[in-house]
């Protein structure tokens, strides 16, 4: 199916001050590389090349000289974020960029630039989300629900319920930061009204589909790891996370570079070409996966 993914990575990043007051959040380091690898990585996973990365006006430029320097195999478009109105609002932004065009994709993809997920088997529950007629949310077990949106699950893993922070949780599934959508989430947009904060909620948009009983849960398996990296502790535990990993299994953790390389959308030639610019633990893994191609 062809799919359109997105990133939201606008936002003011205010709990993030005063690291945040001269560049947005998505552009800091988890460990290794900056914090918008990982989503962009998990669209790739999902086998996803056409993605639209949504900014403030004041970091477009920044994000294009991050991402368009370097041959990823993707076709990448920008559009601005004037004010954070909201998640939701991304979905507009989407069908305002596109136009008539949008009617060429199968599925959306939307996640928010401070989520990654990691683990064994993510990429064939990404394939499968995006192979599915309904809306699609990922869950994960939480110790402590109270602190998200969560979801009631029923049979099949059809949602029931959807509640933000509730005191007293139906269930211990969080909804992470990603959403999948079928091509009438640019219809239903148009139904959600601001809240009293003046924003397009994207609970708001995920209960229409509710209603409509169109809306249905991927639970991540044990072992498989969500980060929603808003905080300074979370930024903190995650990076620790990517260098464990990274150190004891030898292996790189959300790269765009070895995703599209994997996938087979660049070439040897392309990857030694951005290995030799990083003169560093990443750079020389990417060496490796030349040598070890060249090998063969």
């Amino acid at each position: 199916m062809k799919t359109l993914g997105i990133i939201l990575a606008g936002g003011k990043s205010s709990r993030l001050y005063p690291s945040t007051l001269g560049v947005t959040k998505q552009l800091l380091p988890i460990y290794d590389k900056p914090l918008i690898y990982y989503p962009l990585a998990t669209l790739m996973l999902a086998g996803i090349k056409d993605i639209l990365i949504i900014t403030s006006p004041s970091e477009s430029d920044i994000f294009k000289r991050l991402l368009l320097n370097n041959d990823l195999g993707i076709n990448l478009h920008f559009a601005t974020q004037k004010e954070p109105k909201g998640i939701a609002e991304a979905i507009s932004i989407a069908n305002f960029t596109y136009g008539y065009n949008i009617k060429s994709f199968d599925r959306t993809c939307l996640i928010l630039g401070d989520n990654f997920f990691y683990g064994s088997g993510l990429t064939g529950e990404l394939r499968n989300a995006i192979n599915s007629d309904q809306a699609v949310l990922f869950g994960i077990k939480v110790k402590d629900p109270h602190r998200f949106g969560v979801m009631e699950l029923g049979e099949n893993n059809i949602i029931k319920s959807l509640e933000e922070k509730p005191k007293e949780p139906k269930s211990n599934i969080a909804a992470t930061g990603i959403y999948f959508y079928p091509p009438k989430v640019y219809e239903y947009i148009n139904e959600v009204v601001p809240s009293p904060r003046g924003e397009l909620e994207i609970t708001d948009l995920n209960k229409i589909f509710l209603r409509n009983k169109e809306l249905s849960a991927i639970v991540l398996r044990r072992g498989m790891t969500w980060f929603d990296t808003g905080t300074f502790d979370s930024m903190l535990e995650a990076s620790h996370f990517v260098q464990t990993l990274q150190k004891q299994q030898d292996v790189l953790i959300g790269s765009p570079h070895e995703v599209a390389f994997n996938n087979g959308w660049i070439d040897v030639q392309t990857l030694a070409k951005f290995a030799s610019m990083c003169n560093n633990d990443y750079g020389n893994y990417l060496k490796e996966l030349v040598s070890e191609s060249e090998q063969r």
